[in-house]
């Protein structure tokens, strides 16, 4: 079962390389964050000539994250949290691998900049909201696969130049106790958890030559419950499609649980 997750900072101005990728990957399931279009203007049939079913939640211009996979999913829902600014950040779907009920949760966490506005409380509040559910999600369920576009550096190794960001709303200590809350409820970071000491980036601005000169940081990641960490065959960051003309600032993380 390959599982994709992938900010692609507007479904619709990177439909060609995301099909492209889809036929080069056949990933069985993608999780899209930045959609950035109204479920109405959701490019399914797109999806449908290559065989993937689309599970959207959007918004117009902004934020919008959607599930697109080769298997139906069950028991979809918007609601996870209630955003006070009624964003769409998050989808989620149950899906069966291997005699187990996987729940799938696909978000986009807001960025929170600047640190001194309204934006930071939001995201604050947001993720307290998340975790808060997450604690009596996995109670219900032990099988919960948490990926997507998560605004947070988690450790100075995810990050080209720590200094630069450790007052920024993605670096600050506060938000990485966050993650941190996040990951001891019962989660691994599958990339970390599996690769301790090596440094690679999931986002790459489009300004001062970032990609060219590797100037990126890892905020895009996979957490699986530990009751699915033993069905982990493989975790890679794929740099390919940030190459690509008229690319996402974004490139995608691709898990292959067995």
């Amino acid at each position: 079962m390959k599982i994709i997750s992938w900010n692609v900072n507007s479904v619709r101005a990177r439909i060609d390389n995301i099909k492209n990728y889809i036929k080069d990957s056949s990933p069985d399931i993608l999780f899209l964050q930045e959609i950035k279009t109204q479920n109405e203007n959701f490019p399914t049939n797109e999806f449908e000539k290559l065989g993937y079913r689309s599970y959207v939640h959007g918004q117009k211009s902004y934020n919008g994250v959607a599930l697109i996979g080769k298997y139906e999913l069950n028991n979809v829902n918007t609601n996870f949290i209630e955003d006070d600014l009624k964003q769409s950040r998050i989808i989620t779907g149950e899906l069966i691998i291997n005699n187990k009920k996987i729940e799938l949760i696909n978000i986009y966490v807001p960025n929170g900049n600047p640190v001194d506005t309204d934006k930071y409380e939001y995201k604050k509040k947001w993720l307290g909201q998340f975790i808060k559910n997450i604690k009596k999600k996995i109670i219900k369920n032990p099988n919960l696969l948490i990926a997507g576009d998560f605004n947070i550096i988690p450790e100075e190794i995810d990050v080209h130049d720590f200094k630069k960001y450790e007052n920024d709303a993605l670096g600050r200590l506060e938000m990485r106790k966050k993650y941190r809350e996040l990951i001891n409820i019962g989660f691994k970071d599958i990339y970390r958890y599996l690769n301790k000491k090596k440094q690679e980036y999931t986002f790459w601005d489009y300004f001062s030559g970032s990609w060219q000169k590797n100037n990126g940081m890892r905020i895009d990641y996979f957490l699986l419950s530990n009751n699915l960490v033993n069905n982990v065959k493989s975790i890679i960051i794929n740099k390919k499609p940030r190459s690509k003309n008229k690319p996402s600032d974004h490139t995608p993380v691709e898990l292959i649980l067995n």
